[in-house]
């Protein structure tokens, strides 16, 4: 994942690594009613259309959490997200296993137990040991691309090279086996939210025998309900046919409808939106999960009462937000920040971002999700168009009594929220306050490298987070946490902050196993961050997606905004 996440920068590029959203509810087809032609069948093609591809389809090598996305048709693991809409859909639920796990007194191990009856493809058994090879293999420098959680988590993670290199009967010991049915983690640090990361495909089960290396993409083994028939051009075409083997009975969470799934990808946006509002032949049965309506487009749609009807709002743990560097002057007087804070204009980045159907004004750092612990706050008041008096007093105090000039670092990508609409838009807005700001536009291909290395940083600049899953710590760390601070890499600390308490309470958090305590813990920390003026907030990305006329059952959940393809029917 090119990161400002691990979910996440607006796609088109995410070329990262997903889209997200940010915000509230979610809605599946307007339709659903009780009658039999709404109600979701089994049987049928589902047809889906990405600008990205599913490119190295191995469990090792994705950066995927929670399931509801393409992978999660074929890898199960030993927890998923609950596959329901809105905000219920931000829960831990167990998928291999019987339970989210079971931690220790000080939540440094967790225990693990299979469910009865799971089986692969090939109608073998999945076993613990498949599932610690599967995760082992994530380590192997040649399968390199997942989450950096399991090296920082697992005792002896930060040395071990998988076992290709690893040749030792045990492995890696941090993790064991003792019968075929249970699995232990033992952890350098406690972490509450180990069953959140169990949800990464890198806990799938992978049988050492069938493991064919670099080539595992082209036919991983399943043990979720579809198995790949032929995956072509490495992601961009791949057909998934139901896995025999693969029991309801043990997954509550697919509801696997579709006999087939027939996936394409690296598909322009403005094309898989008009197929989809056509809906003509197979486009009918098809859905996407990586594409937004724009602005024009949602206008348009929203005139068509059939089109209308067919669009689902998604929302998921994502702020979009002015970033400083204090190590650059004039930004390391929090007085010039707080000023910056105070007459910025968010109605007209709200504007440029597409409006209110597309964003949601932000003044908390934290999305405005329960399950991140958003607890409303707004350090800065700047209303709906800014306070400029507010801003110009600090300035003088500052040393600035006749306005200064700042450089705001942007993409030169039209389709990233970090890019010139913004920028523009908090250019004019803060004119009114003095304050001239001189735009400096970075090619996209390079923006994430320069703004993300303490070498390069701007002082100034847009940038964007999401979280790998919904809770305050994935989302406040990278961000605040002085030790994961990197000097020579991608470091996502901008503010280079680097605060004892900051780190002891983050840490105090962590080991929190309660959900909803740690929710409040991470709400109190965000506003007690925001009083520093290290970021402005700007707003909460929405998704708006459109899918097929024959599309039922759709499901987006808080988790990452996306249609669940294991829960989708069609008609």
């Amino acid at each position: 994942m090119s990161h400002r996440s691990a979910l996440l920068r607006p796609l088109s590029a995410a070329a990262v690594t997903a889209v997200l959203v940010g915000g509230l509810a979610a809605c599946g087809p307007k339709g659903s009613g009780s009658s039999a032609d709404s109600a979701p069948h089994k049987g049928g093609t589902l047809t889906v259309l990405d600008q990205g591809t599913q490119s190295d389809f191995d469990p090792a090598r994705l950066y995927t959490t929670g399931g509801g996305d393409v992978p999660s048709l074929v890898f199960r693991t030993l927890t998923t997200r609950a596959r329901v809409s809105g905000e219920a859909g931000t829960k831990v639920v167990p998928d291999l296993a019987t339970d989210t796990g079971e931690p220790s007194a000080n939540a440094t191990v967790w225990t693990y137990h299979l469910k009865p009856g799971l089986k692969f493809e090939d109608g073998t058994a999945i076993t613990s040991a498949d599932i610690k090879y599967g995760i082992e293999r994530s380590f192997a420098p040649e399968l390199s691309g997942g989450p950096p959680y399991f090296r920082d988590w697992l005792v002896g993670g930060a040395s071990y090279q998988g076992p290709y290199k690893d040749k030792s009967k045990d492995g890696l010991a941090s993790i064991a086996t003792p019968n075929a049915t249970t699995i232990v983690f033992h952890l350098t640090k406690p972490e509450g939210d180990f069953p959140y990361l169990a949800t990464m495909s890198q806990f799938a089960p992978v049988p050492k025998a069938k493991d064919t290396g670099a080539d595992y993409y082209k036919h991983p083994v399943s043990s979720g309900p579809y198995e790949v028939v032929e995956n072509q051009n490495d992601g961009v075409q791949i057909d998934f046919k139901r896995n025999p083997y693969w029991s309801a009975g043990t997954d509550s969470q697919r509801k696997a409808y579709p006999d087939r799934i027939d996936y394409t990808g690296g598909l322009d946006a403005s094309v898989i939106n008009q197929r989809l509002s056509t809906s003509a032949g197979a486009d009918a049965d098809a859905v996407t999960i990586d594409t937004n309506l724009g602005p024009s487009e949602l206008a348009r749609v929203r005139n068509d009462k059939d089109l209308a009807s067919r669009v689902a709002t998604g929302h998921f743990g994502y702020t979009d937000y002015l970033a400083f560097n204090p190590k650059v002057k004039p930004f390391n007087d929090i007085r010039v920040r707080e000023a910056i804070s105070y007459a910025i204009n968010r109605t007209s980045v709200v504007n440029a971002a597409g409006g209110s159907a597309l964003a949601t004004p932000a003044t908390t750092f934290l999305p405005n999700q329960k399950a991140f612990g958003y607890t409303p706050y707004d350090a800065f008041p700047a209303g709906a168009t800014g306070n400029a008096a507010k801003a110009r007093q600090l300035l003088a105090q500052a040393g600035y009594p006749h306005g200064l000039t700042v450089t705001l670092t942007h993409s030169t990508s039209d389709s990233s929220n970090e890019g010139p609409a913004v920028a523009s838009a908090v250019q004019d807005g803060l004119k009114a306050a003095g304050i001239t700001v001189k735009l400096a536009p970075i090619q996209d291909s390079d923006y994430s490298s320069t703004v993300d290395s303490v070498k390069t940083e701007p002082g100034f600049f847009l940038a964007g987070w999401g979280a790998d899953w919904p809770s305050g710590g994935p989302f406040l760390a990278p961000i605040f946490d002085g030790r994961q601070i990197v000097a020579n890499g991608a470091n996502f600390n901008s503010a280079q902050l680097n605060d004892s308490s900051v780190n002891a309470a983050i840490d105090r958090i962590d080991a929190i196993t309660d959900h909803a305590k740690a929710a409040e813990q991470w709400g109190a920390l965000d506003k007690q961050l925001g009083q520093q003026a290290l970021t402005v907030p700007l707003f909460h990305p929405v998704y708006e997606r459109l899918y097929g006329k024959n599309i039922r059952n759709v499901v987006i959940s808080d988790w990452d905004g996306r249609v669940d393809v294991a829960d989708v029917a069609v008609k």
